[in-house]
């Protein structure tokens, strides 16, 4: 079954990333986070046994953190953030993907494990979905195409999860949740992160 992993990122770049990090930590200390977040990302996919698809936020880079023999790289397309992951669903789907998962970049809990369950889970379901702390969602992946999950939202904020769930529910398309996870967007998230790990 040809399956594949999209992974949004930026280049990790001071002043252009985790900027609500960097509001209250500053923005040395914002990158620092970021790029860890990064390796952790790029640890827990490399051998994700499909396709893994890097789309940048800000330009294509090569020889990065993500190796080039390990990640095939577009750019992302659209004028916010529903928009651009609909672009990237339509791209890989029109390439005939069977099973499509995208994630971020902001999530130290995520693990390699839980990205084999979401795959797993698209086995019986038609879609699965991986809530964050905040009221988002960290993963999203589906075996058919489902434009409708991409619209009408307030992105970046605490009812993303809440109305994606109920559109599949409304469209009676069958759906797994995967556990509860915490994205690292603030400095109260880092400071509970790193609690965590004391």
């Amino acid at each position: 079954m040809k399956q594949a992993l999209i992974i949004f990122a930026r280049n990790p770049v001071r002043g252009k990333v985790k900027t609500r990090l960097a509001a209250t930590l500053g923005d040395d200390k914002a990158l620092s986070i970021y790029q860890s977040l990064l390796e952790h990302t790029v640890q827990i996919t490399q051998q994700m046994p499909c396709d893994r698809y890097v789309f940048y936020a800000d330009g294509i880079s090569l020889k990065d953190v993500w190796p080039d023999d390990l990640y095939l790289k577009k750019n992302q397309e659209g004028n916010d953030l529903g928009q651009r992951m609909l672009h990237a669903f339509d791209t890989l789907f029109q390439q005939e993907y069977q099973k499509i998962i995208i994630i971020g970049t902001d999530c130290f809990e995520l693990s390699y494990s839980i990205l084999l369950d979401a795959f797993t889970a698209l086995d019986e379901k038609e879609v699965v979905i991986g809530p964050s702390k905040d009221g988002g969602y960290y993963l999203l992946g589906m075996r058919h195409f489902f434009p409708f999950l991409f619209e009408e939202k307030t992105w970046s904020t605490d009812t993303v999860y809440s109305s994606t769930v109920q559109q599949l529910a409304i469209q009676n398309i069958r759906y797994d949740t995967l556990p509860i996870l915490n994205d690292i967007d603030t400095e109260g998230d880092w400071k509970q992160y790193l609690h965590q790990q004391s």
